[in-house]
């Protein structure tokens, strides 16, 4: 059942039409925005995305992942212990797929190898390894066929137990997925989404390894900065949202707003059974969606907004409808 917030969300939503998307359909939000919206920099448009985007699907019994300390990995040889860490691993419920569906356009992504297999397959991992890679990389692919105006970001931004054999096998398999679909690397200002279509990009990949600087499709992770609040409390997330925004670089890069609360060891400790998602991310959520509601998209505003579990509320549609804004600002501009 959607929450009171949500469903505020979606009237907002509804009510003011940005993009002629329905509150409850947003595979094609981008392809659908006003034509004054288009030459605008993506830097500048309000963007949904997830956090841990992979994580609705991890494997209980494939061994803890190398992004764990050795006290949890030797814990883990409980079978008990890989299930209460599960529920503290998974921050989505929808795949890739669904996501898409839903509007979310940004991609937080962490990949590994895993210790002990032979060959060099890459998969997705948060405590516990994920799908393969691959498999994500295709189905996201298979979305973009369908969907042509629609621009997705893929933020590679975490790497464990990967040498630079790793990184060129991931690297080939990235080219491979999306081929002609990837933005070369270019002036944050230029890329719009009129940009991006005449060109018949849909992919801008950004890679947080010095592997960056030798292929033209791969974006330095200096131009997708996303700053951690590391927080159990939701005031002083939003107070933390609010500073670093403030000190946004107005040029050149890319900007993600983690709009998510991370539990601390003993707040896992108190509440093994009950999870991630009813611990903090349930109560605290319309107070996370009150505070996106009040933003403003633009040069000194947000851009990329990332949550958990990002079905819960309409939090897709609530980012994405802040581009009304920029349409309210430019007619303003029109009349003065």
């Amino acid at each position: 059942m959607r929450s009171p917030a949500g469903k505020e969300g979606g009237r907002r939503r509804r009510r003011r039409g940005c993009a002629g998307a329905l509150a409850d359909n947003n595979a094609d939000w981008m392809g659908s925005l006003p034509a004054a919206l288009r030459s605008y920099p993506l830097s500048n448009l309000a963007i949904p995305g997830s956090h841990d985007s992979f994580s609705y699907w991890v494997d209980e019994k494939s061994p803890v992942g190398p992004d764990q300390a050795t006290a949890i990995k030797r814990l883990a040889r409980i079978s008990l212990v890989k299930k209460i860490m599960k529920k503290w691993s998974v921050t989505q419920n929808l795949t890739f797929k669904e996501q898409l569906e839903s509007g979310i356009r940004y991609f937080d992504l962490r990949v590994s190898s895993k210790p002990g297999e032979i060959g060099q397959e890459i998969y997705f991992i948060h405590g516990l390894f994920g799908i393969k890679v691959w498999d994500g990389l295709k189905e996201i692919n298979t979305f973009l066929e369908q969907h042509p105006k629609e621009v997705i970001f893929l933020d590679f931004n975490h790497f464990y137990a990967m040498d630079d054999s790793h990184h060129f096998f991931l690297i080939n398999r990235i080219r491979s997925a999306f081929g002609s679909k990837l933005c070369s690397v270019e002036c944050v200002e230029y890329v719009t989404l009129q940009y991006m279509w005449e060109k018949k990009h849909q992919v801008l990949i950004f890679y947080h390894y010095r592997l960056c600087q030798e292929y033209p499709f791969l974006w330095p992770g200096n131009k997708m900065p996303a700053p951690w609040a590391n927080t159990t409390n939701v005031r002083k997330l939003l107070q933390f949202l609010e500073t670093t925004l403030e000190e946004r670089s107005r040029y050149g890069t890319f900007h993600v707003s983690q709009a998510i609360l991370t539990p601390r060891v003993r707040t896992i400790a108190r509440n093994l059974i009950r999870g991630l998602k009813n611990t903090l991310v349930h109560r605290n959520l319309p107070m996370i969606l009150n505070w996106v509601k009040a933003q403003k998209p633009g040069v000194k505003g947000v851009n990329i907004i990332t949550s958990d579990f990002v079905e819960l509320v309409d939090f897709a549609a609530t980012v994405i409808a802040l581009n009304d804004l920029l349409l309210e600002e430019d007619e303003s501009a029109t009349k003065s």
